[in-house]
């Protein structure tokens, strides 16, 4: 059926290209979508990978290709940015500009006139007389004069440099960057913790299914033997048929229950393979054993704990550093800062746009240190500082609570891990004590003085032993995994 699917869809896809390619006049265009096309299937088309992993592997794989830690390593990457966004800003800014402007009507505006008095004075001084005979006399009033200064085009280029010499604020961002970029490297530590204990816990289950499939298997095995044992015995006429009916329900239910163990084992690949951020046609094979020695290897280890082991306990530490670097950056702001510009100019003006064809420019030229002192902010800056200082209060409190919720953590994972792995040796003894009266109650009846009730009950106590010791296997596990997290191990 495979097959036959392939190759209708490669039929369809086929004349789709035909299609296209009779709709594409370029033969240029055409080339290209039949290039990105033929990609495109052939990327679809590639086998799928096998990967055989052990626990460290997946662990390693899971830190290269999930998502979630991936994301948490660009932050770093973000973060160094964001640091060089600091860093320029202690650096001299330089700045090179160009501008030209066109004045279509040039602004005129109106100034007292005077020319006029100047030439007055003159002629009164030379007894100059008017076409009456009499003296020249000064007027009283000469009015105004409308003229138009500046020209229709003008032009500038230039360079200029801003350097801050002293700013609090300034300094202290310089200051937190390293504990900015540690901050960020924490927090992908802690992303990658997560998903390398659920990483683990979910190949433990599937390896603790993998012995819950081995086991039905044994059971399945033992009951068909039974079942040859028993239609031998009824053939014979020392078995009743109920007998045979009996051992078939039993095998039923043993290979229903096969079934879905084998499902959720499928489904259990499934999310692992989505955890490690690996393609879901891949196969993966996993290499590791459960083993007692596992579970109890470095068992309540917890001798030499210290709250810095634990990743989410420095991540606090350096969440307060920081909120006493935001208390001492608001506390600068109180000094006054100061600040280095300069700029070196040409200017042209012309009545027509011909700046590339000779003529004057100017040079202009400033340096200017210019000191800042905040005298009165309106008590904004008190204001800052007092928020700062409450919300260092918060992340202090916050990092007390943890080490209170950490202690708990220890303690009920140390319980935990003491009862899972004792229950564990119990479990197993148990169902090895119940496989040994199974096998006996089975030779009773095959000799005839055992009777099928009881082989029955033994099979049903042989089940329950089973089941109750891949409970037990699994919640040990899972205790070792969680105590590991706890005490800052895993």
């Amino acid at each position: 059926m495979k097959r036959v699917y392939a190759g209708a869809a490669d039929s369809k896809q086929t004349g789709w290209l035909l299609r296209s390619a009779q709709l594409i006049k370029t033969g240029i265009w055409g080339g290209i979508l039949l290039v990105v096309v033929c990609t495109r299937t052939a990327q679809a088309q590639e086998p799928p990978v096998t990967h055989q992993f052990s626990l460290q592997q997946a662990l390693d794989y899971g830190q290269k290709n999930n998502v979630q830690v991936k994301n948490a390593l660009i932050g770093i990457q973000i973060q160094r940015q964001t640091n060089r966004e600091f860093t320029g800003a202690a650096y001299p800014q330089i700045n090179g500009t160009v501008s030209t402007t066109y004045n279509p009507a040039v602004a005129t505006q109106v100034i007292p006139n005077f020319i006029s008095p100047a030439t007055y004075q003159v002629l009164v001084n030379e007894g100059v007389r008017d076409g009456n005979g009499n003296p020249i006399q000064m007027p009283g009033d000469f009015g105004f004069i409308a003229a138009q200064f500046g020209t229709r085009f003008n032009a500038t280029a230039g360079v200029s440099l801003s350097q801050i010499v002293f700013d609090g604020q300034v300094f202290v961002g310089l200051q937190a960057r390293e504990t900015l970029l540690r901050f960020q490297e924490k927090n992908a530590e802690i992303t990658a913790e997560a998903i390398r204990a659920n990483i683990s816990k979910i190949y433990y289950q599937l390896l603790v299914t993998e012995t819950a499939v081995e086991l039905l298997d044994a059971n399945i095995a033992l009951l068909e033997k039974l079942r040859s044992d028993t239609r031998i015995m009824y053939d014979n006429g020392f078995a009743e048929k109920l007998d045979i009916d009996k051992l078939d329900v039993q095998l039923i239910n043993l290979q229903t229950e096969k079934h879905g163990v084998l499902n959720q084992t499928r489904n259990g690949y499934l999310g692992l393979k989505l955890l490690m951020g690996m393609p879901i046609r891949d196969s993966l094979i996993l290499t590791d054993k459960l083993t007692d020695d596992q579970l109890k290897d470095g068992m309540l280890d917890a001798g030499d704990f210290d709250y810095s082991q634990r990743r989410d306990y420095q991540y606090a530490e350096l969440g307060i550093t920081l909120g006493e670097y935001d208390v001492r950056r608001y506390k600068l702001t109180k000094l006054p800062n100061l600040l280095l510009n300069g700029y070196y100019n040409k200017n042209a003006m012309r009545n027509r746009f011909d700046f590339f064809k000779g003529g004057d420019w100017f040079n202009i030229s400033a340096v200017t240190l210019q000191l800042n002192v905040p005298i009165f902010t309106g008590f904004t800056n008190n204001a800052r500082i007092a928020k700062a200082k409450l919300a260092l209060e918060q992340t202090i409190n916050q990092r007390e609570a943890l080490k209170i919720n950490i202690d708990n953590e220890v303690a009920t994972a140390k319980n935990n891990y003491s009862i899972a792995v004792a229950t564990f040796d119990y479990q197993k003894k148990n169902m090895e004590l119940a496989e040994a009266i199974f096998q006996q109650t089975r030779k009773k009846f095959e000799v005839g003085t055992g009777s099928n009730l009881e082989i029955t009950q033994a099979q049903t106590d042989l089940k329950t032993a089973q089941t109750n010791y891949i409970n037990a296997l699994y919640s040990a596990i899972i205790a070792k995994i969680d105590f590991l997290k706890a005490t800052g191990k895993l």
